[in-house]
């Protein structure tokens, strides 16, 4: 507690002159109260007069641009657990080998100047994506896409080059899909790579009302014909009459915005979280009570094991190193117990938890690894309960219902057992020396480097020095390389341990029960030797058994009960052989100003993912409240 008030006042003492910042640097006046103020996640904008994002160069979607412009064919959405028909009215239809695939469009959609959205568009995006290899999906189109075209002002057919089960995947949004652009539009540019798309012209709610030209805002208004919007059919009305992005810089600066009501949504460590709370009656987090986070993450952090590498490669060591960690030791470490553990290589969020992971907990309770001949069993169901007490007696505020701590802190983990990890690796070669410490079947000292990237506030860091705490107790020497290149070293795998990269398991869609997408990146197909890019996942693991959910999994629809059935063997095989450990859910941490608006998304009622920066933001807009405040 006196750390979080050291903070506040330091704060206030560096920041003081941040204060006027917000609407007051603006070179238009618009109303406040008719204003909701986000900060932009992704940082100042490179190229301001750019709004261009179909090309493969990064034109910061998030100021607004995927929020706010431009609608998807499908959106996923991770707080709901469902898939949102938007620009398509129904979900693809394919015919019975998957070479192909009718879309239907949503009749009385309007561009924001006036022309309507048909199949004309989507035929023309795709055929020119196909022209251009500058153009984002040009490889996956030439690829799959034989023929594209209509059948009528509504209707669109692919014919596919091959079998391919989940082509719609490449225009379902999650943060990233190919949204169509306007053909009317680009049909008169002469060279849609350099074109700007200035002003841009969008299927979304909202229209492009200024920016800064150094890239630190963009405002948008909201379409006097809202109504011919996805959004607006879906949904209704946008309440905020503007939209601001903002880019605010470090937690510290958003904090003081936020406790002078000029940032509504902003996006802070726990540090931060903490000291908004305490200092702004009007802000709250997403959960009101203690942990605070997001649950509702669609990505689970953790532990990269290099498996192309002696010892990784060794099932039994990599157990070993797991049971050697305490699980409620290290998210205390990591995020002051604020997170809910994962036991499987997916987030537990609501969905996926009702999905799989709740159904897991027979067969993860009779898990066992071998040891002295004999079968162990390596899951504990109590973790929560403990994670509980901890936080309980750090002074946090938690419910001692079972039930309740199981839906906050996740339903278990796996077992602390040191004394286990120390049998399998003296079973493997591995020793002590006289003061305890690990040395290797070489008799040299034991010293992992564990990969991070170097920004102390990321999950990723977090990981890694929680990891290098409990690993250093159990003997084993560590260090924490933190390095901006993090990823190319993951790529060519000059690595032993990282917490970076595709996360333990590539994150699923979120708002669907395919695992595909998990699952396929562990494809033996994506096999490179050791110095060469991997396109798979970078811990560089395979199995036969996995090949064959993966092939299974290609023949037969996202929506098929066998679908789920492979997923959950999948999830099986991971746990069995940890090539990665999977931790906690990403604790999405997010401060909300309610000074001007309510009724954000919350765990209380979570309509919703609850981020601004993910291009589902618009369907929020429609539900938040204005209070009156001038």
């Amino acid at each position: 507690m006196k750390k979080v008030l050291l903070f506040v006042i330091l704060l206030m003492l560096s920041l003081i002159s941040f204060s006027q910042l917000g609407l007051s640097q603006l070179a238009v006046n618009v109303p406040r109260e008719e204003t909701i103020i986000a900060n932009v996640l992704s940082g100042r904008v490179g190229s301001p007069d750019n709004f261009n994002v179909w090309t493969t160069t990064w034109r910061s979607p998030d100021r607004g641009i995927q929020q706010l412009l431009l609608e998807p064919l499908w959106i996923v959405d991770p707080a709901t657990g469902k898939v949102i028909n938007a620009l398509a009215k129904d979900k693809p239809i394919y015919n019975s080998d998957f070479t192909r695939m009718v879309v239907k469009i949503r009749e009385g959609c309007y561009w924001s100047d006036g022309v309507e959205f048909t199949a004309d568009d989507l035929v023309y995006t795709v055929e020119l994506i196909m022209k251009y290899q500058e153009l984002g999906y040009n490889a996956s189109f030439n690829e799959y896409v034989k023929r594209v075209y209509k059948t009528d002002k509504y209707t669109v057919v692919f014919e596919l080059k091959k079998p391919n089960a989940r082509f719609h995947a490449y225009f379902l949004d999650r943060w990233g899909a190919c949204r169509p652009l306007p053909k009317h539009v680009f049909e008169k540019v002469k060279d849609p790579i350099t074109f700007d798309f200035k002003p841009p012209v969008g299927t979304g709610p909202y229209v492009l009302h200024s920016y800064d030209p150094g890239g630190y805002w963009t405002l948008w208004q909201r379409r006097e014909d809202w109504q011919r919007t996805p959004t607006g059919k879906l949904f209704g009305m946008p309440q905020p009459k503007y939209v601001l992005f903002y880019y605010y810089g470090p937690t510290e600066k958003q904090v003081l915005a936020q406790n002078n009501h000029q940032l509504d949504m902003a996006d802070l460590t726990m540090e931060g979280l903490r000291s908004v709370l305490q200092t702004n009656k009007y802000a709250r987090a997403y959960r009101k009570e203690f942990p605070y986070i997001v649950n509702v993450d669609p990505c689970v952090s953790g532990v990269i094991f290099n498996n192309a590498k002696a010892p990784w490669n060794n099932k039994e060591v990599r157990w070993a190193l797991t049971l050697a960690i305490d699980i409620v030791e290290y998210v205390g470490l990591a995020y002051d117990y604020a997170v809910t553990v994962s036991p499987v290589h997916i987030p537990a969020t609501p969905a996926y938890m009702n999905w799989y992971i709740k159904p897991l907990e027979p067969w993860l309770k009779n898990l066992t690894i071998t040891v002295d001949g004999k079968p162990f069993k390596v899951y504990d169901p109590d973790v929560p309960m403990r994670i509980a007490e901890a936080a309980r007696k750090r002074g946090y505020k938690v419910p001692t219902d079972p039930k309740q701590i199981r839906e906050i802190f996740g339903i278990g983990w796996y077992k602390y057992a040191p004394d286990v990890a120390e049998k399998l690796l003296i079973k493997n070669g591995f020793k002590r020396d006289k003061d305890g410490k690990w040395l290797t079947p070489e008799g040299k000292p034991w010293k992992i480097t564990i990969l991070t990237p170097p920004n102390p506030a990321s999950v990723n860091y977090r990981n890694a020095f929680a990891l290098s705490q409990v690993w250093k107790k159990f003997g084993i020497e560590t260090e924490v390389y933190a390095t901006e290149n993090d990823g190319t070293l993951m790529n060519v795998g000059d690595f032993e341990v990282s917490t970076s990269g595709q996360w333990p398991a590539r994150e699923p869609w979120g708002g669907h029960p395919d695992l595909y997408r998990t699952m396929e990146q562990f494809s033996s197909a994506y096999y490179r030797p050791l110095g060469e890019y991997y396109p798979g996942h970078q811990c560089r693991w395979t199995n036969p058994k996995m090949d064959e959910i993966i092939k299974g999994m290609q023949s037969v629809s996202w929506d098929s009960p066998k679908n789920k059935a492979l997923g959950m063997e999948g999830l099986k095989i991971l746990a069995q052989e940890m090539p990665t450990i999977p931790t906690f859910t990403y604790p999405g941490v997010v401060g909300y100003d309610e000074y001007y608006w309510t009724n954000y998304p919350t765990a209380e009622n979570p309509y919703c993912i609850p981020y601004h920066h993910w291009p589902n933001f618009k369907y929020m807009l429609p539900f938040l409240k204005p209070t009156g405040r001038k």
